[in-house]
């Protein structure tokens, strides 16, 4: 994993991510210790992911907030709405999600996620995905798996997909869609920077 968080709008990313997952964890009476053994990590990993010192693994981010019974937009927008059940709506904007201000979470090896929505969407992840050369979102024996349906379409780079036992690669233009269930990874192997939207419908806490 990346170590250190980065001075300045990225790092104040970085150290709130890790902010709001302690939060979460602190707020369901749930020690590190007993968090680490139910991911199935080091109490050590847990730790530096909540003080911004290393950024988690897409698979690391799916499995902490399946955990903790939250939602991604929980984690975009710092929880109190996401709880209350109240819709975040950037009423300058109305429905329109500028991309200078799109809510950013950055993730291990500069992986990027960027909400596409303005409010908190049910059961819908609407991403801006970036996944520079090297990037993965999970290690290849560590393959990701959560409820939903996931749906992506490659906008420039050329991204590897598995889905269970088979590979493909997109290209831009191409577009996939599979069953969350089904272990799965993305990964760049390429030399150019993997632009992309993907959308993840029917995620459970």
């Amino acid at each position: 994993m990346r170590s250190g968080a980065a001075a300045g709008p990225d790092g104040e990313r970085h150290v709130a991510l890790g902010e709001r997952l302690r939060e979460e964890r602190t707020e369901r009476g749930i020690s590190l210790r007993e968090l680490a053994r139910r991911l199935d990590v080091s109490p050590s990993l847990v730790s530096q992911i909540e003080t911004g010192k290393i950024q988690p693994s897409v698979r690391t981010l799916y499995a902490m907030v399946s955990e903790l019974g939250v939602s991604l937009d929980e984690v975009f927008d710092g929880g109190a709405a996401a709880k209350s059940g109240a819709v975040q709506i950037d009423r300058a904007a109305g429905p329109v999600q500028r991309a200078a201000a799109r809510a950013v979470i950055d993730l291990e090896a500069g992986v990027r996620w960027e909400r596409l929505t303005t409010e908190n969407e049910r059961d819908v992840e609407f991403l801006f995905t970036v996944y520079p050369p090297g990037s993965e979102s999970s290690a290849g024996d560590a393959l990701v798996r959560h409820t939903g349906r996931e749906y992506g379409v490659v906008l420039s780079g050329r991204l590897g997909v598995t889905v269970g036992f088979e590979d493909y690669e997109l290209g831009p233009g191409d577009s996939i869609s599979f069953d969350s269930t089904v272990p799965h990874r993305l990964h760049n192997e390429g030399d150019e920077t993997v632009e992309a939207i993907w959308v993840v419908v029917g995620r459970q806490r």
